[in-house]
């Protein structure tokens, strides 16, 4: 089985200007492109891939701006954005985000799907890299919880709907919103991302689903932290100074 993964940042109910929201998106793909070299040009959607190559997109706050006055990039008093990268089909990246919006019931989030199998796959798809990519949607979007993980971990781990902030993943984020992190056991590495929350890496090497070690670490460090509170839906972003 091919497993697939992905690194996501969520948040409820912050709402933002468009100009806010293009700052945050020109900071988190900047520093995107220092994760990797492979997130550093990117593309609107299109028909085809031959189409869409002739609409390389600006990473920069004024684009957004201008992205986010179109009405299909609006979703409420929120806005939307969707960008690709990679040579081929084989191996493509992409970036979804929606922000702003003061929404109870749609969280705001930026997910990146990483490149899969291949050269590509296999130089992002690490605990370091990884890592990066959460530290980095903490600093850009100030987010309450983020995870990088397997798709089918989360599938098989989560009963019903995995609703962001419920569920463990190979690299999680938690907003100091949400609590402490206590103790955990090794070889987990905790991290802190400046004053704004902390970051727990399960394994250093990549975490599989089919590995029944990392299976097992992943159900102690859930019981763990939901012991200490830090597993529970997201909660609407408070409104006074933090």
């Amino acid at each position: 089985m091919i497993e697939t993964y992905y690194a996501g940042s969520y948040w409820l109910a912050r709402p933002e200007s468009a100009q806010a929201c293009a700052q945050r998106a020109e900071r988190f793909f900047h520093l995107l492109g220092r994760c990797d070299s492979a997130w550093t040009r990117w593309y609107e959607s299109a028909d085809s891939l031959e189409e869409a190559r002739k609409l390389e997109f600006t990473t920069d706050a004024v684009n957004f701006q201008k992205l986010f006055a179109q009405r299909e990039s609006q979703i409420g008093d929120g806005f939307l954005f969707h960008l690709w990268t990679g040579d081929d089909l084989e191996e493509m990246s992409g970036v979804d985000g929606n922000c702003g919006h003061s929404s109870l019931h749609l969280s705001s989030t930026c997910v990146l799907k990483t490149y899969g199998e291949g050269s590509l796959g296999e130089r992002v798809l690490t605990a370091p890299v990884m890592t990066d990519v959460l530290r980095v949607m903490a600093l850009a979007w100030d987010p309450e919880w983020g995870v990088a993980t397997s798709d089918a971990h989360r599938d098989a781990a989560v009963e019903g709907f995995p609703h962001a902030g419920t569920f463990v993943g190979w690299v999680m984020y938690f907003s100091r919103l949400r609590g402490t992190v206590p103790p955990l056991p090794a070889p987990v590495r905790i991290e802190p991302v400046e004053d704004k929350g902390t970051l727990v890496i399960l394994t250093p090497e990549r975490f599989t689903v089919s590995n029944p070690e990392h299976v097992a670490l992943a159900a102690r460090v859930h019981e763990l932290l939901d012991r200490a509170g830090l597993l529970r839906k997201l909660q609407p972003w408070p409104t006074g100074p933090r």
